[in-house]
């Protein structure tokens, strides 16, 4: 794979701001995707009992609580990175939607409403990433 970066005779302005545009979007999108993760994971960290007996309270046990940890923090890093991005998109997608079955499908409480859909959306985003993977600035690219 070629990457143009600056114009040449084969590329014109005009391919160098697609792949820029293209690359900077992915990078910033898998950024995104992943900041919400990550600062959930360090914040389970912080308050580890108490989101133990959040878990506990709508029967998930809480001594799963140090591998959703893993996979928020770990899967934000490597989403960050570029790195093992398709399986890490497809696990945060299936994370995503378990998640919002089992903490938010209250449907007529308004702000339960929001967060389950946004759970749905962010599967969503990470099954284009697992489609399309991480883009030219990232580790898989370099693989």
């Amino acid at each position: 794979m070629t990457i143009a970066i600056e114009p040449s005779q084969s590329t014109s302005s005009t391919d160098v701001q697609v792949f820029t545009l293209a690359a900077s979007g992915d990078l910033l999108g898998r950024i995104a995707l992943a900041a919400i993760f990550l600062l959930a994971g360090l914040n389970k960290i912080g308050a580890y009992e108490g989101t133990q007996a959040y878990m506990a309270s709508v029967s998930v046990p809480g001594a799963l609580l140090p591998a959703v940890i893993a996979l928020e923090v770990i899967g934000a890093i490597f989403l960050i990175l570029g790195f093992k991005t398709r399986l890490t998109a497809l696990l945060l997608a299936g994370f995503s939607v378990l998640s919002a079955l089992l903490f938010h499908f209250h449907l007529a409480d308004q702000m339960q409403f929001i967060l389950f859909f946004k759970n749905v959306a962010m599967a969503g985003g990470f099954l284009v990433l697992a489609a399309n993977g991480a883009g030219a600035l990232s580790l898989d690219a370099r693989q």
